[in-house]
């Protein structure tokens, strides 16, 4: 009797009121769903710290684009004797740690010096398996390199080519390793 009472009432009251009191109900569920859900799958503090070094990341690369759009378009070079861009060291840095592009002018230049790497190269239908640019803190320098097989042709070699990189291209976007000194 007491809950057909309760339920008189509630078929009693305004349409309006039914509404709101079946929004609070469903948002107090989804609540308390999402509180559940984070007591068992929330990464917490592992979750913060990946968080914190995304943002350091896109912060750096954002700093990296900026002085990428401030440098001429062409060759950027880290010797005198030459009509192009010479880089201080500081920028000679700072363009290396912006770099990522190893484009395949760079790759053929480094393949003269290189016979295994470039018939490899020919016989994979010019397939490149891994590419770094990266600077040496030690050495004050920065490396270019990248690693070439024949394992999608069947050949079982490998042959990695790297060497120090002399000069850039910027092309007012980005920048790409333009000559791999590897001899």
């Amino acid at each position: 009797m007491i809950k057909n009472n309760y339920i008189n009432r509630l078929k009693e009251l305004p349409e309006t009121t039914k509404q709101f009191g079946g929004l609070l109900i469903l948002t107090l569920i989804i609540i308390l769903s999402f509180g559940i859900l984070n007591i068992y799958w929330g990464g917490g503090d592992e979750l913060i710290k990946k968080m914190k070094l995304e943002e350091e990341r896109i912060a750096e690369e954002k700093k990296l684009n900026a002085l990428i759009s401030q440098l001429p378009s062409g060759i950027l070079v880290t010797f005198d004797g030459t009509d192009n861009f010479r880089l201080t060291d500081e920028l000679y840095e700072a363009v290396c740690n912006a770099t990522k592009l190893l484009p395949q002018r760079a790759i053929m230049a480094a393949h003269f010096l290189n016979y295994e790497a470039y018939e490899l190269y020919t016989i994979n239908g010019n397939k490149i398996d891994e590419t770094y640019v990266k600077w040496d803190k030690e050495k004050n320098k920065c490396f270019a390199g990248y690693t070439v097989s024949g394992a999608n042709v069947g050949v079982n070699k490998t042959a990695n080519v790297s060497g120090e990189v002399l000069s850039f291209l910027s092309t007012g976007i980005d920048t790409r390793v333009y000559f791999i000194k590897n001899f």
